[in-house]
């Protein structure tokens, strides 16, 4: 046997703790084995350097990401995110259906804030269709009372399911208390609870009832106390505080260099907020601050999101307001784009009303007309492009539509922001413990049905 057969067989004689060398470095893939060979090897290796995947079923993975760690004993000297594990082609999928169909399909993506992925489609269809300005007040405050509750209700989950993962278990049932308020007001507005697409191109489907308007006041009036709750809970805590000073740090400059936006890039200090330096819906006539911090760790970003719901307590406050002073339409005047349904809550749940149906069915042939066309083919838009963005509650959510002037889009790709900020993880991890991963992915609160699509 020659000598290079003898050190090939040398090296390979322990097949289940082998050592590769790779352009990265020695990589040590183990796969059970003999613990004692296994030791031996990684004490002789120069650097030990181990491979772990984290996911995508792990529970601190904010859904099915999957992270490939790279450690060093404790210490991470690398993260890489797998994604794609939720992908479901919605994006493709809305150029097969109707400009309006395709609200049933955006709402899905990210599931936390389904509002703010209705209103950003229907803003970029208004912009093709040009009726920007002729979309009726009432129906722009009610989207903005919608996104500012999704808002809170998004929040919640941010803080509620990071609490939880931190070990505050508290935390989590405090955050899905308020959030059954909010839901329950979803559903006595919609119909449903989530995924309602509620938000029409032109408007919205419905009008907000009285008693959904009593279900807010209550919220509104119970808020602070709730507020006081979590400060007491969780700001001053030892050990909610010891897992998130100084944890997945990201200054400005990494911001900027990634493109995060939302909680992250506030907490740095720069008050960016498409709300206040790009208004949409009419929220520059509003008052409310854009909450910012400056440590730029993960500690900061649970305290945004925490006084960014009081902050919109006081949008949804002015929003009541408004509805009660200023009945109106809550959907464009014409009837080529308006949908043509007058819903009403009966026995087998939300439908359109018996007096509609007795008319579209029995009294007026246009009007059945009418509503096979519409329903069926849809209303037609003109040909161009236009990128729409709004403020969601991960930061800037932009749909960039393209139409050939057809009655479906040509392309519809959203600007996610949990896709884009899910970018910051390797910064924030790199060089810290394991264990301040799973604080770093909480503060940056990804949502893989936004970020798959």
């Amino acid at each position: 046997m020659s000598d290079q057969t003898q050190t090939s067989t040398s090296a390979s004689s322990d097949a289940y703790a082998s050592a590769s060398d790779t352009t990265e470095g020695k990589v040590f893939h183990v796969s059970g084995g003999d613990w004692d060979s296994l030791i031996s090897e990684l004490g002789e290796a120069p650097e030990e350097r181990i491979v772990v995947n984290m996911g995508p079923q792990h529970p601190s993975t904010h859904g099915v990401l999957r992270l490939i760690l790279e450690l060093e004993g404790e210490t991470v000297t690398d993260v890489r995110c797998g994604i794609g594990y939720l992908h479901t082609g919605i994006e493709k999928n809305t150029e097969y259906r109707t400009f309006t169909q395709g609200v049933t399909f955006v709402t899905r993506m990210d599931y936390l804030s389904p509002i703010f992925n209705e209103t950003v489609y229907c803003l970029a269809v208004e912009k093709l269709l040009g009726i920007t300005d002729d979309v009726p007040e009432r129906a722009n405050v009610i989207r903005v009372l919608m996104m500012e509750l999704n808002r809170i209700s998004s929040h919640l989950v941010a803080i509620g399911t990071g609490g939880m993962e931190l070990g505050a278990i508290t935390g989590m049932m405090f955050g899905f208390r308020e959030r059954e308020m909010v839901l329950d007001i979803f559903e006595e507005i919609s119909g449903l609870r989530m995924n309602m697409a509620y938000v029409r191109p032109g408007g919205v489907i419905q009008d907000v009832p009285d008693t959904a308007i009593a279900k807010i006041k209550e919220l509104i009036e119970v808020w602070p106390s709730r507020h006081k709750d979590y400060v007491k809970l969780l700001n001053g805590q030892p050990i909610w505080k010891g897992r998130t000073v100084g944890v997945g740090y990201l200054d400005l400059t990494g911001c900027m260099a990634l493109g995060v936006t939302g909680p992250i890039l506030r907490a740095t200090g720069l008050p960016h907020d498409l709300r206040k330096s790009q208004p949409y819906c009419g929220y520059e006539t509003y008052d409310f601050d854009v909450v910012t911090g400056e440590n730029c760790d993960a500690y900061d970003r649970y305290i945004i999101r925490l006084n960014e719901m009081g902050e919109s307590i006081k949008i949804i406050a002015q929003c009541v307001e408004r509805l009660e002073k200023q009945p109106g339409p809550v959907m464009v005047a014409d009837k080529k784009i308006a949908w043509p349904a007058q819903l009403a809550l009966g026995g087998d749940g939300m439908g359109n009303s018996l007096e509609h149906i007795k008319k579209i069915m029995g009294e007026s042939m246009e009007s059945l007309i009418h509503h096979f066309k519409l329903v069926t083919e849809g209303f037609r838009v003109p040909a161009g492009q236009v990128y729409t963005a709004i403020e969601s509650p991960r930061g800037e959510l932009a749909c960039h539509m393209v139409s050939d002037g057809g009655t479906k889009p040509w392309r519809v790709h959203f600007r996610d922001p949990g896709f884009v900020n899910l970018q910051s993880t390797a910064a924030m991890s790199n060089g810290s413990l394991v264990a301040d991963v799973i604080a770093a992915v909480a503060s940056i609160d990804p949502v893989m049905g936004g970020v798959d699509r």
